[in-house]
């Protein structure tokens, strides 16, 4: 479960802990990251800097290979992920890592 983490360096550093904090607590991130989560390339380009612009690719290796399945993928499941809490709220969060 922790592979989450030990891939996190793979995304631009400015970006990790949103990223971290949205998996493990389901805190939203912002509109960049939003767009990523929901599936919406478009609109991530659009909010994107650009660091984050040339990293697409790599966050959507790190989300469909490292992350857990139900924090990603469409708005209904953003909405979910939010809801439930992250690893955290699902009592999944391994709090040692």
């Amino acid at each position: 479960m922790t592979q989450y983490l030990e891939k996190l360096n793979t995304l631009p550093f400015h970006m990790q802990a949103s990223v971290r904090l949205w998996i493990e607590r389901a805190i939203p991130p912002g509109s960049f990251l939003t767009a990523v989560l929901c599936n919406d390339l478009f609109e991530a380009l659009g909010r994107a800097d650009e660091v984050n612009a040339n990293a697409l690719k790599n966050y959507a290796i790190y989300f469909y290979s490292f992350a857990p399945q139900g924090c990603y993928g469409s708005p209904e499941r953003f909405a979910e992920w939010a809801k439930s809490g992250g690893l955290s709220g699902l009592g999944l969060l391994e709090e040692a890592a």
